[in-house]
């Protein structure tokens, strides 16, 4: 797909399109942080305080296992269908949520949400790909990385709202009018120009991968809190999983066009990205996880002290992202990535050698500069995977990478939640003790940084691949059977 306007920016002629994108990306952004804060006024209002987790996890396992099916599916059919798909079911999600008359029914419907959100944000961010150039996409950042920053403020405090006023429902239906507007916009903007060809679906492979996938990450997120990782319903979630994945790959070795070709892991630079998107969704997991309690625990801090806390890390990636690309344009990608994952170790680095010292400003510094550095090394990264391949591989490639970053947090919650569960087990006080929240969080922090340091090895296996020589870095697109228009 290409786009031969020029310029970047609203005024520009695909500026409607990246209000769309920005749109429906904030769909996402806001989604991830709005609910948290209503949790109390939920559970109030339709019960199951037990099952509360699983708004979260059903939504979060929904949505990582959809992804790869979206990211192929658009390679197929084209972007605009499945983005639209994707905002429809989301759409349709919120509002069942919103008219929830119990917890089980409010978690089917994050289900259905998470559905849509593994369509809207990959696809979003690969027809940025497509319709920007290399050198266009390093402003682009900047737009789409404002999202996630305004979110990380606007979601808890609309979250917050609304539980005052005790209309918690109005966190899911305030999505109605921004799907209605996102979807609307790209309908009228988006063109697309995509050949018409016949394709073989991968059904089999589609429903293996969700099968073992849903599985393996269910038994990651769940294993050492809704059940024991040796109980029998664990090693049974994962042995079937894992029965599921070997089933899955041997589908994928004679399907005519496989939902998870062979070359995404054969490629060294797809690869060692998709390992670095792996590390960041390790890494950011266990600071979102652990800092709020740590700092609630260890110092009595309130809640949205803790939560202020943490958003330093969502501020500080869309400031160092904006400006990604002035340095991968200079320096190239790899150099970029290095920097940022510098960057990320010292602050977690930071975190760890003070967490026996528990103190608020210092913890919200440290997670500042750990986001600095994740914002200079998912962006780079990213945009090198995208611009390698042309545009009937880019929905594959970047699904896949965002997939990475789910399957990264969901195992690192089950490394980070055995290493904290060890010492709580441990303590007479368990996670009352402030001392021992204290050992447990600089555990966790510690784990963290280890990530990290794994995650420093994968970028120093990066191919040192120039922007010039990246796909359509010569601001022209690389060749594809499919070329579309943005007007």
């Amino acid at each position: 797909m290409t786009a031969r306007a020029q310029g970047v920016g609203f005024r520009s002629e695909r500026g409607p399109i990246l209000i769309a994108l920005m749109l429906s990306t904030g769909l996402v952004a806001i989604d991830s942080t709005i609910v948290a804060t209503a949790v109390p006024s939920i559970v109030r209002d339709v019960g199951g305080f037990s099952s509360f987790p699983w708004l979260f996890s059903a939504y979060l396992l929904a949505q990582a296992v959809s992804v790869p099916i979206y990211g192929k599916l658009s390679d197929m059919t084209g972007r605009k269908p499945i983005i639209l798909t994707g905002i429809g079911l989301f759409l349709l999600g919120s509002v069942l949520c919103g008219l929830a008359w119990s917890m089980p029914s409010l978690i089917a419907f994050r289900a259905l949400q998470g559905l849509g959100a593994g369509a809207v944000l990959p696809v979003s961010v690969t027809i940025a790909g497509d319709i920007y150039t290399l050198q266009e996409r390093a402003k682009v950042q900047g737009y789409l990385a404002s999202v996630w920053a305004v979110s990380s403020v606007v979601g808890p405090s609309l979250g917050g709202i609304f539980s005052a006023l005790g209309i918690w429902r109005g966190i899911f239906l305030v999505n109605v009018p921004l799907c209605l507007l996102a979807g609307w916009m790209l309908v009228r903007t988006l063109h697309e120009d995509v050949e018409r060809a016949k394709h073989k679906v991968d059904f089999a492979g589609a429903v293996l991968l969700a099968g073992s996938l849903g599985l393996l990450i269910l038994g990651a997120l769940q294993g050492g809190q809704a059940w024991a990782w040796n109980s029998p319903i664990s090693i049974g979630v994962f042995a079937v999983g894992a029965v599921l994945l070997a089933a899955f790959l041997l589908v994928e070795r004679r399907a005519a066009e496989p939902i998870l070709p062979s070359w995404v892991v054969s490629r060294r630079l797809l690869a060692t990205t998709t390992l670095v998107s792996f590390g960041v969704g390790s890494v950011m997991i266990g600071l979102t996880s652990y800092v709020p309690t740590y700092l609630e625990g260890a110092l009595s801090s309130s809640p949205l002290v803790a939560g202020l806390a943490l958003a330093a890390l969502t501020l500080g990636w869309p400031l160092s992202a904006s400006q990604a690309g002035k340095f991968y344009l200079r320096i190239g990608f790899k150099s970029t990535a290095l920097i940022g994952i510098a960057i990320s170790v010292a602050g977690l680095l930071i975190l760890s050698l003070t967490a026996s010292s528990p103190n608020v400003a210092l913890i919200a510094i440290s997670c500042f500069v750990v986001g600095l550095g994740l914002g200079l090394l998912a962006t780079p990264t990213l945009i090198a995977a995208q611009s390698s391949v042309p545009w009937h591989e880019r929905g594959v490639v970047t699904s896949t990478n965002m997939f990475a970053r789910s399957i990264g947090s969901a195992l690192g919650v089950a490394v980070f939640g055995a290493v904290a569960n060890s010492i709580y087990g441990g303590s007479s006080g368990g996670d009352t003790d402030p001392a021992t929240v204290v050992a447990a969080s600089g555990a966790v922090f510690l784990a963290a940084l280890a990530a990290g340091l794994l995650t420093v090895a994968a970028v120093l296996a990066m191919p040192a691949v120039k922007p010039d020589d990246a796909g359509n870095a010569d601001g022209q697109p690389v060749p594809s059977r499919a070329e579309g228009s943005a007007t």
